[in-house]
């Protein structure tokens, strides 16, 4: 400053401007589609057909350089961690928008995405930017392209990484992140978090975690660390040893919803709400009396007894929580892509639903609280899924179903998806090589009372919504 001040005249304007110029020749993106296609020209383990799962191809060293050239922004918020299979993404919102109600400056990470990667960083509800996300790769650019030298970081750890930036720039009092890929070698898993919770397991991802629950609950139960409570739900029993083992060697806590805490749920109709869920929830701290689930299935409502109890624990760790602003947090909560209705007439659903016990809830939540005369399904999914088990479940909810594919690499041919649901069950089914075609099947056999349901894969229900937006013009009859 004080050099600037005693230089005078144009030399020192010729001199500013010259700095200024050098300055603006080192940023990377100078546009938000130029910054995105470099982070999707990132290696990208989603997308990938075929993923090895280990230490190289999932490396948390890696990880954790990338974080220490960027100056470690993972450590300068308090975190709490979500694993599982499934309700990971449910489970964090709700506690989320809990904590919002209760005044904390809170941090959402949480993917996949279903329209837009802003859909996965969120600090009080308002996704990030398209200018932040390209400030922030601007940033981010110098030690990826150090590393890439001679091992390159990859797009789910690029974004992670951009995710707690931004979490340091916004200054939240706490941030809900949600594990990627399993636990034990996900990029999330360098965080010290106040308290962990473990969603309902079950089998997904089985080319990379493992083919039976012991193995999957193993690679999930690595986000487990010393000295940091657990909060888990009900789970097989093969599963739930492996999560006890885990804790027990480094030496913490695991406390399960239903029986080291007190929960239940109910099912009712009412004229302001409709069919929805209910739960109580009592600690030694808290005691929540017939909070009304904001999203529907009783698979939900565990859920949303796992997101009170790490409530819970956050209180008894010191954090100021009201019960009657939780209540009010939850009633926020809207999830797209979780039983959504994207069009009226027909109906039309959509839900995320990506593997077998996913399917089973799907099928026992609509038959429950949404009415029907005949259920169409379109379905999709990617080759590594559980995709027999999802095809028996589907059996027992479609009366029609019309198989599809995603835009997804990993897509399974829908003519396959049809021969291995025929072998399953002998029922007859449809197929389509888009998605497009397969709307004009559903659309030309559907009545008014029926409801068509897409579901199997994030890709696919992203498409459909994309399909469905409220800018355009309906597109049930275009392929």
């Amino acid at each position: 400053m004080a050099r600037i001040g005693r230089t005078t005249g144009k030399k020192q304007t010729k001199k500013s401007s010259s700095k200024v110029a050098k300055v603006k020749s080192k940023i990377a993106f100078s546009s938000y589609k130029k910054a995105i296609e470099y982070l999707f020209d990132r290696t990208d383990y989603e997308k990938a057909e075929v993923v090895r799962y280990n230490v190289t191809t999932f490396s948390l060293e890696r990880m954790e350089k990338l974080l220490s050239l960027l100056g470690n922004p993972h450590v300068k918020f308090p975190t709490v961690h979500i694993a599982g299979t499934k309700g990971k993404g449910s489970t964090a919102t709700m506690l989320a928008r809990m904590l919002e109600a209760n005044g904390y400056k809170v941090g959402l990470y949480t993917s996949p995405h279903l329209l837009d990667l802003q859909e996965r960083i969120a600090v009080d509800s308002e996704l990030i930017t398209e200018n932040e996300i390209r400030d922030l790769l601007n940033r981010a650019h110098a030690p990826v392209e150090k590393m890439s030298k001679t091992d390159p970081p990859t797009f789910f750890e690029i974004f992670t990484a951009l995710a707690f930036m931004h979490f340091v720039d916004k200054a939240v009092d706490i941030a809900v992140i949600e594990t990627g890929l399993g636990g034990r070698l996900d990029s999330t898993n360098v965080i010290q978090p106040q308290v962990v919770g473990i969603t309902s397991l079950s089998f997904d991802h089985m080319t990379q975690l493992g083919d039976t629950i012991d193995k999957i609950a193993m690679e999930k139960a690595g986000v487990i660390k010393k000295g940091v409570p657990v909060i888990t739900v009900q789970q097989d029993p093969a599963a739930m040893s492996v999560l006890k083992a885990q804790a027990i060697s480094v030496k913490t806590d695991l406390i399960v919803t239903g029986s080291d805490i007190d929960f239940s749920h109910r099912f009712e109709t009412s004229r302001e709400h409709g069919p929805h869920t209910r739960i109580c929830l009592t600690t030694p701290t808290s005691k929540f009396e017939h909070l009304r689930v904001p999203l529907h299935g009783k698979h939900q409502a565990i859920n949303c007894g796992l997101a009170l109890a790490m409530l819970d624990k956050l209180r008894s760790l010191g954090y100021k929580i009201d019960n009657d602003k939780a209540a009010a947090g939850l009633d926020k909560v809207s999830l797209p892509g979780r039983m959504e209705i994207i069009y009226n007439d027909p109906r039309i659903m959509i839900d995320a639903a990506h593997n077998a016990a996913s399917i089973r809830a799907l099928i026992h939540a609509i038959g429950q609280n949404i009415p029907y005369d005949s259920m169409i399904v379109i379905f999709g999914c990617n080759s590594d899924k559980d995709v027999w088990g999802m095809l028996r479940e589907l059996q027992y909810g479609a009366d029609k179903v019309i198989f599809t594919r995603s835009n997804s690499p990993k897509a399974v041919s829908p003519s396959d998806l049809a021969d291995i649901y025929t072998e399953i069950c002998g029922k007859m089914c449809q197929y389509a090589p888009s998605l497009g075609q397969a709307l004009q099947i559903a659309n030309s056999a559907v009545s008014r009372e029926d409801l068509i349901c897409i579901t199997g894969s994030f890709y696919l229900i992203g498409q459909a919504k994309t399909r469905f937006l409220p800018q355009q013009e309906p597109v049930l009859t275009t392929v």
